[in-house]
């Protein structure tokens, strides 16, 4: 049932932080940052290109994408059609990002998930995809291999399972904290508990 199914951005989260996943997701925790809105404006200029063909590529923006086998639901930024020979439409979809290119495999799980989704829905194959990093202003061709592939259901299985069951998982500290628009509100101190209750209970303290 689509009710059951899960953001396909919780992927990501997860992969940068597991405790950043159950903020957002289980808490509903959410602040912005310089880094966010730079990224939040990225996606909505993505998004506002619109529809359009040109020659045998047809571009489709902010796409709704939903898998039942990942259990995933979300928007893919871009996708682009390359008409074959034989009539067909080989969808390759584009994930915007801000900056460069990241050290971890958080953007290509995102990216993987969407394929995934494409091929579920049209039932095709998505051997293909890109991401676009508007600091260099170039993609990155990603290969939606078995090993990516891989990564990407186990990320969902993880990330479907803090959710459900309500974990907020431990808070590790690292260089990652620096960038995340959460880190003032983490609370490491309180990392078994809610944060939510955890606010609560100081509201009712005299």
């Amino acid at each position: 049932m689509e009710e059951d199914l899960i953001p396909l951005s919780a992927l990501q989260h997860l992969l940068y932080c597991e405790r950043q996943c159950g903020l957002i997701h289980v808490d509903g925790v959410w602040t912005e940052n310089r880094y966010t809105a730079e990224g939040r404006v990225l996606h909505e200029r993505a998004h506002e290109s619109g529809s359009q063909t040109r020659g045998n590529v047809r571009t489709e923006t902010g796409v709704y994408l939903r898998s039942t086998v990942l259990g995933l639901i979300g928007q893919a930024d871009v996708v682009e059609f390359y008409q074959e020979a034989s009539g067909g439409w080989q969808p390759y979809p584009v994930e915007y990002k801000r900056g460069r290119a990241k050290p971890g495999d958080w953007d290509r799980v995102q990216l993987c998930a969407q394929a995934v989704c494409l091929e579920e829905m049209l039932g095709v194959a998505v051997p293909l995809g890109a991401i676009y990093y508007d600091q260099p202003r170039k993609r990155e061709r990603v290969e939606i291999d078995d090993p990516l592939r891989g990564r990407t259901k186990a990320a969902a299985t993880r990330a479907r399972e803090i959710i459900a069951l309500g974990i907020l998982p431990q808070a590790e500290e690292g260089p990652r904290c620096r960038r995340c628009s959460l880190a003032s509100i983490c609370l490491p101190e309180v990392s078994k508990r809610s944060i939510r209750n955890y606010l609560s209970s100081i509201e009712r303290e005299p």
